[in-house]
């Protein structure tokens, strides 16, 4: 029996991933309604959204005391919003945080490599949250169906 087949019997979700030229794996997924582009990084602590699209996706934001840091930018100002509604595919999660921040260096560095720049970045909160299982070889992304947090 094959890894696919056992998770899906699992109760797992599969997600095609795009490997893109930097290397990233890039995704489509809802959030709040609202169809975005997001890369898969493992490192990310925490799911984030380019602060610019705060309204395109519906976020309520609020204030935040963390500051980001990552791919090179360190300090970063950075804003969150709750009660969010995240689906891939037919995964979903509701009534998360994302945190929002200036995405401009993630995606000039995108660009440079002649990829598409993202709406966002799927962290290790969502991959966590999810029981994710990544399929290196076949571009798969696997996360637990169900998944609520009140």
């Amino acid at each position: 029996m094959n890894l696919n087949k056992i998770l899906l019997r699992k109760g797992y979700t599969r997600i095609k991933l795009k490997k893109i030229n930097t290397n990233h794996f890039e995704l489509k997924a809802t959030l709040n309604g609202v169809k975005g582009r997001f890369i898969l990084d493992t490192g990310a602590s925490n799911s984030c959204v380019d602060i610019k699209l705060a309204e395109k996706f519906k976020l309520k934001v609020e204030d935040s005391e963390t500051k980001a840091a990552g791919a090179g930018a360190t300090g970063m100002d950075t804003k969150v919003s709750n009660k969010n509604d995240l689906k891939i595919k037919k995964w979903e999660f509701h009534n998360f945080t994302i945190v929002l921040l200036d995405l401009a260096h993630v995606n000039n560095a995108l660009t440079e490599h002649k990829a598409k720049p993202v709406d966002g970045i799927i962290g290790a909160d969502i991959l966590e949250k999810g029981k994710a299982i990544i399929d290196y070889k076949k571009h798969r992304l696997y996360l637990k169906k169900k998944v609520y947090k009140f």
